[in-house]
């Protein structure tokens, strides 16, 4: 082998050798440690940002009290009805719908329901929920880069065959106690030699990501984005790169008009959609009514202000703005 072919094959990303570890009988899976972690990440930065533009501390985590349950189930349950077959049709067994360990969670299904459980969080504090949304957008995409980790461990949602460097070595997973094939719970049993050589969607929409979460902050300090369009603005960069790296996937997924994926329809509609909500909504920031952003009735150094103090002149809501 030449020098060049052999730098190149050194190259390629390995895939872990597994995604399930088990503490006595107790299996400890990749896919639900990303999930956890990114919300984690987004609750936290959910809440920086959101006492930052005005809102009462703890507010956060007590609206994700609802927001995350109802956005695991609205997750899976669109991850079902789009791969319907896989757990209905031939073949397929129906109980396998109820185990969202093994992976399968459909981002739209997720924000649509995860928004239901967060409107009822934040109706019980009071709280408008686009004021809510565009506090937690950019921890939600960062999230969804975090998760995007648990489909490299699962090896699942990957490209086509590559030569290109970076392409992502697929193994081939074995119950150790009975050889049998298991892609999910087994261990790689030779990775020298992979199975595959694959495009790592999963790292592309992870990068992406990223890169819509800095954007969306840039544009959220630069502009002062409210009453839901940083959200929408979130949602528009998503589904901008989701379009052209789900038409790199080469995993199973419903069909549409003749042969288009499902989600890239989706992702064309929807990303249509809030750049039309981006572009017509012209309001300014939210200001909470002090009752709601100091429910305890805590003075703080902006109530403290007397009117004709340097800030005065300043445009409501624009002194000390430290939206991270």
């Amino acid at each position: 082998m030449s020098a060049l072919a052999s730098s190149t094959v050194l190259a390629y990303l390995p895939s872990p050798d597994r995604g399930v570890w088990h503490l006595g009988p107790i299996p400890i899976r990749a896919y639900a440690l990303c999930i956890i972690a990114g919300i984690v990440v987004a609750i936290w930065w959910g809440e920086k940002r959101f006492v930052a533009r005005g809102g009462p501390a703890g507010t956060v985590v007590d609206v994700a009290v609802w927001a995350v349950p109802f956005g695991l189930i609205g997750g899976r349950l669109y991850h079902v009805a789009t791969d319907w077959r896989t757990y209905f049709g031939p073949g397929g067994d129906p109980v396998n719908a109820l185990k969202i360990w093994e992976g399968g969670l459909g981002i739209w299904g997720a924000i649509a329901l995860g928004a239901v459980g967060a409107w009822i969080g934040c109706r019980r504090r009071g709280i408008p929920l686009p004021f809510f949304a565009d506090a937690v957008a950019p921890g939600i995409v960062v999230a969804q880069a975090i998760g995007r980790l648990g489909n490299y461990f699962n090896q699942e949602l990957y490209g086509a065959p590559t030569t290109l460097p970076w392409g992502l070595e697929i193994y081939e997973r074995v119950d150790p106690a009975t050889g049998a094939s298991d892609p999910l719970g087994g261990v790689a049993v030779d990775t020298a030699n992979p199975i595959a050589i694959v495009q790592p969607t999963f790292l592309y929409e992870l990068i992406w990501n990223l890169a819509v979460a800095a954007v969306i902050v840039w544009a959220d300090r630069r502009f002062r984005l409210g009453h839901g369009r940083v959200f929408a603005l979130y949602v528009a960069g998503y589904t901008l790169g989701r379009f052209f790296i789900e038409l790199m996937r080469t995993d199973p997924a419903t069909r549409v008009f003749g042969d288009i994926r499902i989600n890239v329809v989706v992702s064309a509609l929807v990303f249509v959609l809030a750049v039309l909500y981006v572009a017509l909504v012209r309001k300014p920031r939210e200001v909470l009514p002090p009752e709601i952003a100091n429910p305890d009735g805590a003075r703080t150094e902006e109530t403290d202000r007397p009117a004709g103090s340097a800030d005065a002149d300043v445009p409501e809501g624009r002194a000390g703005d430290r939206t991270p």
